[in-house]
Protein backbone atom coordinates (compact mmCIF):
# COMPACT_ATOMS: atom_id res chain seq x y z
CA UNK A 1 0.00 0.00 0.00
CA UNK A 2 0.97 3.46 -1.04
CA UNK A 3 2.32 5.77 1.62
CA UNK A 4 1.82 9.15 -0.46
CA UNK A 5 -0.65 11.16 0.45
CA UNK A 6 0.27 14.46 -0.48
CA UNK A 7 -0.73 15.11 -4.23
CA UNK A 8 0.56 17.98 -7.39
CA UNK A 9 3.90 20.13 -5.99
CA UNK A 10 3.04 21.67 -2.88
CA UNK A 11 7.04 22.35 -1.88
CA UNK A 12 7.17 23.71 -5.48
CA UNK A 13 9.58 27.02 -5.03
CA UNK A 14 11.28 25.32 -1.87
CA UNK A 15 14.68 24.79 -1.37
CA UNK A 16 15.22 21.85 0.34
CA UNK A 17 18.69 20.50 1.97
CA UNK A 18 18.62 16.81 3.33
CA UNK A 19 21.35 15.72 5.33
CA UNK A 20 22.29 11.73 5.75
CA UNK A 21 20.87 11.50 2.73
CA UNK A 22 22.69 8.50 1.02
CA UNK A 23 20.49 5.87 2.52
CA UNK A 24 17.44 5.04 4.29
CA UNK A 25 15.26 7.73 5.99
CA UNK A 26 17.31 10.57 4.52
CA UNK A 27 17.82 9.26 0.80
CA UNK A 28 13.75 8.69 0.28
CA UNK A 29 12.95 11.92 1.78
CA UNK A 30 14.79 13.63 -0.46
CA UNK A 31 13.14 11.94 -3.51
CA UNK A 32 10.00 12.78 -1.81
CA UNK A 33 10.77 16.54 -1.87
CA UNK A 34 11.65 16.71 -5.09
CA UNK A 35 8.55 15.02 -6.59
CA UNK A 36 6.92 17.14 -4.52
CA UNK A 37 7.68 19.83 -6.26
CA UNK A 38 10.94 20.90 -3.73
CA UNK A 39 14.86 21.45 -5.11
CA UNK A 40 16.67 19.13 -3.21
CA UNK A 41 20.81 19.63 -2.07
CA UNK A 42 21.66 16.10 -0.82
CA UNK A 43 24.54 16.15 2.03
CA UNK A 44 26.06 12.71 3.17
CA UNK A 45 30.06 11.73 2.92
CA UNK A 46 29.56 8.69 0.27
CA UNK A 47 29.02 10.73 -2.47
CA UNK A 48 28.73 7.51 -4.81
CA UNK A 49 25.39 7.08 -3.03
CA UNK A 50 24.55 10.67 -2.99
CA UNK A 51 24.87 10.56 -6.78
CA UNK A 52 22.53 7.99 -6.71
CA UNK A 53 19.91 10.01 -4.86
CA UNK A 54 20.31 12.75 -7.11
CA UNK A 55 20.20 10.33 -10.58
CA UNK A 56 16.41 8.81 -8.86
CA UNK A 57 15.62 12.98 -8.70
CA UNK A 58 16.35 14.06 -12.39
CA UNK A 59 14.90 11.00 -14.00
CA UNK A 60 11.67 11.42 -12.40
CA UNK A 61 12.04 14.98 -13.55
CA UNK A 62 13.17 16.88 -10.32
CA UNK A 63 16.23 19.10 -9.70
CA UNK A 64 18.59 18.07 -7.25
CA UNK A 65 22.34 18.73 -6.37
CA UNK A 66 24.65 16.68 -4.27
CA UNK A 67 27.15 17.42 -1.68
CA UNK A 68 29.63 15.39 -0.16
CA UNK A 69 30.12 16.38 3.52
CA UNK A 70 30.86 15.33 6.57
CA UNK A 71 28.52 16.78 9.12
CA UNK A 72 30.89 16.85 12.03
CA UNK A 73 33.62 19.12 9.95
CA UNK A 74 31.98 22.63 10.65
CA UNK A 75 33.59 24.56 7.91
CA UNK A 76 32.74 21.81 4.92
CA UNK A 77 29.26 22.35 5.80
CA UNK A 78 29.35 26.28 6.03
CA UNK A 79 30.83 26.32 2.36
CA UNK A 80 28.07 23.52 1.56
CA UNK A 81 25.67 26.11 3.09
CA UNK A 82 27.37 28.96 0.79
CA UNK A 83 27.48 26.57 -2.27
CA UNK A 84 23.74 26.02 -1.49
CA UNK A 85 22.78 29.51 -1.56
CA UNK A 86 25.05 30.40 -4.44
CA UNK A 87 23.56 27.91 -6.86
CA UNK A 88 20.03 28.05 -6.02
CA UNK A 89 19.49 30.97 -3.29
CA UNK A 90 18.73 30.83 0.77
CA UNK A 91 17.42 27.28 1.66
CA UNK A 92 13.93 27.76 3.27
CA UNK A 93 13.20 23.52 4.13
CA UNK A 94 16.79 21.95 6.20
CA UNK A 95 15.52 18.47 7.05
CA UNK A 96 18.49 17.21 10.27
CA UNK A 97 19.13 13.91 9.21
CA UNK A 98 22.25 12.44 9.72
CA UNK A 99 22.68 10.32 13.22
CA UNK A 100 24.55 7.00 13.98
CA UNK A 101 22.91 4.56 16.75
CA UNK A 102 25.50 2.58 18.75
CA UNK A 103 24.12 0.26 21.58
CA UNK A 104 26.21 -0.79 24.50
CA UNK A 105 26.51 -1.16 28.31
CA UNK A 106 27.72 1.53 30.14
CA UNK A 107 30.48 -0.17 31.98
CA UNK A 108 31.96 -1.67 28.45
CA UNK A 109 33.21 2.00 28.14
CA UNK A 110 33.22 2.07 24.42
CA UNK A 111 34.14 5.67 24.91
CA UNK A 112 35.17 5.98 20.95
CA UNK A 113 31.61 4.82 20.39
CA UNK A 114 30.39 7.54 22.63
CA UNK A 115 32.57 10.23 21.11
CA UNK A 116 31.19 9.08 17.71
CA UNK A 117 27.36 9.25 18.75
CA UNK A 118 28.26 12.92 20.45
CA UNK A 119 30.00 13.91 17.06
CA UNK A 120 27.55 13.22 14.80
CA UNK A 121 23.96 13.16 16.36
CA UNK A 122 24.88 16.59 18.05
CA UNK A 123 27.78 18.45 17.25
CA UNK A 124 26.59 17.25 13.43
CA UNK A 125 23.02 18.27 14.06
CA UNK A 126 24.80 21.69 15.52
CA UNK A 127 26.71 22.43 12.39
CA UNK A 128 24.02 22.28 10.37
CA UNK A 129 21.73 24.69 12.25
CA UNK A 130 24.94 27.20 12.38
CA UNK A 131 25.36 26.93 8.61
CA UNK A 132 21.57 27.13 7.06
CA UNK A 133 19.93 29.22 10.25
CA UNK A 134 21.04 32.40 8.70
CA UNK A 135 19.38 31.22 5.37
CA UNK A 136 16.22 30.09 6.92
CA UNK A 137 15.54 33.20 8.92
CA UNK A 138 16.30 35.01 5.28
CA UNK A 139 13.41 33.25 3.79
CA UNK A 140 11.19 33.47 6.65
CA UNK A 141 12.10 37.31 6.90
CA UNK A 142 11.07 37.17 3.16
CA UNK A 143 7.72 35.89 3.75
CA UNK A 144 8.19 32.45 2.34
CA UNK A 145 7.69 29.17 4.57
CA UNK A 146 10.88 28.18 6.87
CA UNK A 147 11.41 25.00 7.98
CA UNK A 148 13.99 23.42 10.33
CA UNK A 149 13.14 19.58 11.02
CA UNK A 150 15.53 17.18 13.00
CA UNK A 151 15.63 13.62 13.63
CA UNK A 152 15.33 12.53 17.22
CA UNK A 153 14.07 9.03 18.13
CA UNK A 154 11.06 7.48 20.67
CA UNK A 155 14.57 6.50 22.52
CA UNK A 156 14.76 10.21 23.90
CA UNK A 157 11.78 9.08 26.06
CA UNK A 158 11.83 5.54 26.29
CA UNK A 159 13.94 4.26 28.83
CA UNK A 160 15.82 0.97 27.70
CA UNK A 161 19.40 -0.67 29.09
CA UNK A 162 22.67 -0.44 26.94
CA UNK A 163 21.08 2.80 25.30
CA UNK A 164 22.32 5.39 27.10
CA UNK A 165 24.39 7.70 25.30
CA UNK A 166 21.94 6.85 22.10
CA UNK A 167 19.37 8.31 23.98
CA UNK A 168 20.62 10.69 25.76
CA UNK A 169 21.60 12.51 22.29
CA UNK A 170 18.26 12.11 20.97
CA UNK A 171 16.93 13.56 24.27
CA UNK A 172 19.19 16.00 23.84
CA UNK A 173 17.82 16.87 19.99
CA UNK A 174 13.89 16.39 21.46
CA UNK A 175 14.46 19.45 23.70
CA UNK A 176 16.85 21.30 21.83
CA UNK A 177 14.33 21.52 18.97
CA UNK A 178 11.83 22.60 21.94
CA UNK A 179 14.00 25.41 22.89
CA UNK A 180 14.47 26.77 19.14
CA UNK A 181 11.18 27.20 18.79
CA UNK A 182 11.15 29.96 21.92
CA UNK A 183 13.72 32.01 19.30
CA UNK A 184 13.18 31.06 15.96
CA UNK A 185 9.00 31.11 16.27
CA UNK A 186 8.55 34.76 16.53
CA UNK A 187 10.63 34.80 13.47
CA UNK A 188 7.97 32.65 11.43
CA UNK A 189 10.78 29.68 11.30
CA UNK A 190 9.17 26.53 12.11
CA UNK A 191 11.15 24.27 14.50
CA UNK A 192 10.63 20.63 14.61
CA UNK A 193 11.35 17.21 15.28
CA UNK A 194 10.27 13.96 14.65
CA UNK A 195 10.34 10.93 16.45
CA UNK A 196 10.37 7.38 14.64
CA UNK A 197 10.10 4.22 16.09
CA UNK A 198 11.58 1.26 14.84
CA UNK A 199 12.06 2.29 10.90
CA UNK A 200 13.38 -1.00 8.30
CA UNK A 201 17.00 1.21 7.49
CA UNK A 202 20.56 0.27 7.76
CA UNK A 203 21.30 2.26 11.09
CA UNK A 204 20.42 -1.25 13.45
CA UNK A 205 23.03 -2.55 11.13
CA UNK A 206 25.52 -0.71 12.90
CA UNK A 207 24.42 -2.08 16.31
CA UNK A 208 26.59 -4.47 17.88
CA UNK A 209 25.34 -5.15 20.82
CA UNK A 210 23.71 -8.72 20.55
CA UNK A 211 20.84 -7.92 23.30
CA UNK A 212 19.95 -4.46 20.97
CA UNK A 213 20.58 -6.57 17.69
CA UNK A 214 17.87 -9.57 19.02
CA UNK A 215 15.82 -6.48 19.68
CA UNK A 216 15.64 -4.82 16.67
CA UNK A 217 15.44 -7.91 14.81
CA UNK A 218 12.39 -9.34 16.42
CA UNK A 219 10.75 -6.28 15.96
CA UNK A 220 11.60 -6.18 12.50
CA UNK A 221 10.41 -9.74 12.46
CA UNK A 222 7.25 -9.73 14.10
CA UNK A 223 5.51 -6.47 13.18
CA UNK A 224 5.05 -4.17 10.52
CA UNK A 225 7.83 -1.60 10.89
CA UNK A 226 8.13 1.49 9.58
CA UNK A 227 9.45 2.34 6.25
CA UNK A 228 11.73 4.95 4.91
CA UNK A 229 9.13 6.25 2.72
CA UNK A 230 6.48 6.69 5.99
CA UNK A 231 8.86 9.13 7.69
CA UNK A 232 9.30 10.99 4.21
CA UNK A 233 5.80 11.80 3.98
CA UNK A 234 5.53 12.82 7.10
CA UNK A 235 8.20 15.01 6.85
CA UNK A 236 7.19 16.31 3.37
CA UNK A 237 3.12 17.07 5.55
CA UNK A 238 5.31 19.10 8.02
CA UNK A 239 6.33 21.40 5.09
CA UNK A 240 3.09 21.66 3.30
CA UNK A 241 0.88 22.52 5.69
CA UNK A 242 0.43 26.53 5.73
CA UNK A 243 2.59 28.85 7.20
CA UNK A 244 1.30 29.72 10.13
CA UNK A 245 1.29 25.70 11.25
CA UNK A 246 3.93 24.57 12.96
CA UNK A 247 3.42 20.77 13.64
CA UNK A 248 6.45 20.90 16.47
CA UNK A 249 7.01 17.53 17.71
CA UNK A 250 5.68 14.68 15.91
CA UNK A 251 6.03 10.74 17.04
CA UNK A 252 5.54 8.22 14.30
CA UNK A 253 5.44 4.38 15.37
CA UNK A 254 4.59 1.47 13.76
CA UNK A 255 1.26 0.47 15.40
CA UNK A 256 1.98 -2.70 16.49
CA UNK A 257 5.58 -1.37 18.89
CA UNK A 258 5.15 -1.19 22.59
CA UNK A 259 8.90 -0.66 23.35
Amino acid sequence: MSTALLTGTPLAGRVAVVSGASSGMGAVTAERLAELGATVVVLARRQDRLDDVVKNIEAAGGTALALAVDVTDREAVRSAAQQVAARFGTADLVFNNAGVQLISGIEELKVDEWQRQIDLNITGLMNIIAAFLPQLTESAARGRPADLINTSSIAATRILAKFSVYSGTKAYISHLTRLLRVELGPKMVRVATIEPGMVDTELPDHVTDPDASRLMADLIHDIDVLQGADIAETVAFMAAVPRHVNLTEITVLPTAQVV
